[in-house]
């Protein structure tokens, strides 16, 4: 649902600073990008590698965030430690999975169309697969975990500070709206949810900037002769370079200081903080679906619990074992 809000922040982020900027907020480029690419190949390039990472890893994610944040609680740690910690480890455990879909995302939305005339990104893949040969050939399975140390600086503190903040807020509005034992209207839910993703968003963007500057960037060749070839991603394109005037390059990040550094020292507040606006928005409304969703599943396998059918094995095992006796 939020992945063309996504894949504007990724634009703005993205786009090469030694170069005119095109974009230059979350509604003049979704309409650029709408206008100039489409709805498909435009807003939601990179949706394929995204679903396929999403099941899995939501999963591990989830999982883990629950038995992490029970055991915990269980031991009389601090609800708020707790929380912190089940959700920085449940980001750990998922990041196996969904930073390797986040390169091929990212970079596919910062491409858009294949053969794209209206934006200049370095890249040029037909679809996922092509995408994966592309990259794995030419710099190696590890590019597909470029930018893994800035994924996880950015998605642990979030994760962390998302699921804490959901917690204090749920608290404090069944304090507030509820009495003891009932459940959260949805509304409640969705505030809460919306709320927790906001800050937590906005709180790690310069995290985020520098997570796709990096998995974005293209490998650094050394110039031949007069020639600097440029082959990564089968991008075979060849620039003249004049000894006395060599033209501008774009800057080539190698670490995750160096890059909120220079960005800093170059751009200022604003260069940290660029897709600041589709990126509260995207983590507002995602957070708030996701914790209205999670709520409910929840609420549901507490129902069946008092009803002895949950979990499923254990039903099943009992049906089997009614039926052998039978």
């Amino acid at each position: 649902m939020m992945h063309s809000v996504d894949t504007v922040k990724t634009r703005l982020q993205g786009q090469a600073q030694h170069r005119p900027m095109k974009y230059h907020n979350m509604v003049q480029s979704y309409r650029l990008i709408l206008k100039e690419e489409g709805v498909l190949r435009g807003l939601y390039a990179g949706i394929t590698p995204a679903m396929l990472g999403s099941i899995p890893g939501t999963t591990l994610y989830f999982g883990t965030y629950e038995f992490t944040k029970r055991n915990l609680t269980a031991n009389g740690v601090p609800e708020f430690i707790a929380h912190l910690c089940a959700g920085s480890f449940g980001d750990l455990a998922a990041s196996v999975i969904y930073v390797p879909s986040e390169v091929l995302k990212t970079r596919m939305q910062l491409q858009g169309r294949y053969n794209n005339p209206h934006f200049i990104s370095g890249y040029n893949y037909r679809n996922t697969w092509h995408a994966t040969k592309i990259i794995v050939k030419y710099d190696g399975i590890g590019a597909l975990f470029h930018g893994f140390r800035a994924t996880l600086v950015r998605d642990v503190p979030y994760s962390a500070l998302q699921f804490a903040f959901y917690e204090q807020f749920k608290k404090l509005a069944k304090h507030t709206l509820i009495e003891p034992g009932e459940q959260l209207p949805i509304l409640a839910d969705l505030t809460t949810g919306s709320l927790a993703g906001a800050i937590a968003g906005a709180i790690t963007t310069p995290l985020d900037v520098i997570k796709t500057l990096l998995q974005t960037q293209i490998k650094r060749k050394r110039p031949i002769g007069q020639t600097e070839v440029h082959a990564s991603n089968n991008v075979a394109s060849a620039t003249a370079i004049a000894p006395s005037q060599p033209p501008l390059q774009p800057k080539h990040y190698s670490s995750i200081v160096e890059g909120l550094v220079w960005n800093y020292k170059h751009q200022g507040i604003s260069g940290l903080f660029r897709g600041i606006g589709p990126r509260v928005f995207w983590t507002s409304l995602q957070s708030a679906v996701m914790f209205v969703i999670y709520e409910q599943v929840l609420h549901l396998e507490e129902r069946l619990r008092e009803k002895d059918d949950w979990p499923p094995g254990e039903v099943l095992s009992k049906l089997t074992s009614g039926r052998s006796s039978q």
